[in-house]
């Protein structure tokens, strides 16, 4: 079948599933000329191998469809648990059973890691979350113009989906999230237009820590906190004594973003507690934690096993954000040096350390690829080498300089196996063999997933 060029609804069937989880397929299709041309297509919320009816979706450029009609089913398909599934972009596979999302992020890893020469046979299965829902302790909510409160349509950030209930964010977030959209939808305040660059609401942060309970909020407008914020600090204090903080964020950045020009403490104190695998951590509005506590003391844990860390050893952990991994690693090993570009979390670290009694450490605040070079200069080659980088991974110039160095293994930690393996093929070229990889699903109902992998020197 080949479309007109005005044709913009077909019948297709989906051939997989790209790097973001979403239904590829492709279609014939005339251009103004009337030469026909193959275009791959976008169609979320489908399987591989079902047929379908779509419609293409304006710009078509983007090449980006609607879901119509499913004409044949995937035989997993399932029907999703949320009434916002099927327009938000916070989950894309509430469709599939918990252990067909497992099953498919194993594969996804092998298939990266064999794209870059390495045996798909050192991927172990994909180890599950204890909960499919409600594991999240943090969220970010976004401001409608209309002054409704909720998650971005997926593929378009213009639109908001207002929101009524989330359920991979733990409850007491929603609850919190709830009231202040009904206290500014009954207040009328608008909500920031980022076409025009007007109206005052435009975000709300929430944290959540499971092991104490305590939740901080952060409030973002364009505007100072108005003098009706009193009525809504007296409906938080009276329904949720949990928050221990609340914060009203000025931002007139244009960008949008959560950013700070401003910060004004309405209630209690700018950060909370919360604990992983045994350290307690001091989190503010800014914080990078991992969002599935339960899954990242799993991930600490394996780092762990597979670094087998000596009481002798030096220790680098690249990207140590406020020490996350660092404070485990540091009872393990003589010392222990971390690199992070954003300062806050640098001092963040160390007051972490501290309150944990923790003295080994070193914690600098630094770019990956030129303070590395300082720092093992100073501190010395580690005999351990721990990095847990951005999804953009930590790129060819970070990897050579990590393999230069020489340490004896490499524990990586990753949230995007697309870019781990595209890292690690820079190391196989300084004598580093590829050991072990197990993936760890922190985000059940989507598409990503972690790892933890072990490489080490083989080679002088």
């Amino acid at each position: 079948m080949t479309l007109k060029y005005n044709e913009n609804t077909f019948e297709v069937t989906i051939d997989k599933l790209n790097d973001r989880g979403v239904g590829m397929t492709s279609i014939r299709r005339e251009n103004k000329r009337g030469k026909v041309k193959k275009e791959k297509i976008t169609i979320p919320y489908t399987l591989p191998g079902e047929e379908v009816k779509a419609t293409l979706l304006p710009p078509y450029k983007k090449k980006i469809a609607r879901l119509d009609e499913i004409k044949e089913a995937h035989p997993d398909r399932i029907d999703p648990a949320c009434p916002h599934f099927g327009r938000c972009g916070g989950c894309t596979w509430q469709h599939w059973p918990y252990e067909s999302q497992l099953n498919q992020k194993t594969s996804m890893v092998k298939n990266y890691i064999e794209e870059k020469g390495f045996n798909p046979d050192l991927v172990k299965d994909t180890i599950p979350a204890e909960s499919e829902w409600n594991y999240r302790n943090k969220m970010e909510f976004t401001f409608a113009p209309d002054g409704s409160l909720g998650l971005h349509e997926l593929f378009n950030y213009r639109q908001i989906i207002p929101l009524e209930t989330c359920l991979i964010a733990s409850q007491p977030i929603v609850d919190v999230t709830l009231e202040i959209a009904n206290w500014v939808k009954r207040h009328r305040i608008s909500g920031y237009d980022k076409e025009k660059h007007e109206g005052v609401m435009r975000h709300v942060l929430v944290r959540h820590s499971r092991s104490t309970d305590e939740m901080l909020v952060a409030i973002f407008a364009t505007e100072s906190a108005p003098e009706k914020v009193k009525e809504l600090i007296a409906t938080i204090e009276e329904k949720f004594p949990n928050v221990k903080g609340l914060l009203w964020i000025k931002n007139t950045n244009l960008a949008d973003s959560v950013h700070a020009d401003e910060e004004e403490l309405l209630l209690g104190r700018d950060y909370i507690f919360d604990t992983l695998a045994g350290f307690r951590y001091r989190l503010w509005w800014d914080t990078f934690f991992q969002t599935n506590p339960v899954q990242a003391e799993r991930l600490v844990e394996l780092a762990i096993e597979m670094a087998e860390p000596k009481a002798d050893e030096k220790m680098i952990d690249l990207f140590c954000g406020v020490g996350t991994f660092s404070l485990p690693f540091a009872k393990h090993v003589k010392e222990l040096a971390g690199i992070e570009i954003v300062d806050t979390s640098i001092q963040s670290a160390r007051r972490n350390a501290k309150d944990n009694d923790i003295d080994n450490t070193l914690f600098y605040t630094s770019d990956a690829r030129r303070g590395l070079a300082k720092v093992v200069e100073s501190f010395g080659i580690p005999n351990l080498f721990l990095l847990d980088p951005p999804r953009s991974g930590a790129g060819g110039k970070v990897m050579r300089r990590i393999g230069r160095a020489q340490p004896d293994r490499v524990v990586y930690v990753s949230c995007n196996p697309k870019s781990f393996a595209e890292d690690i093929k820079e190391l196989a070229q300084f004598g580093y063999r590829l050991e072990q990889v197990q993936p760890v699903d922190l985000f059940p109902q989507t598409y990503h997933v972690e790892l933890v992998a072990l490489m080490s020197r083989v080679e002088e």
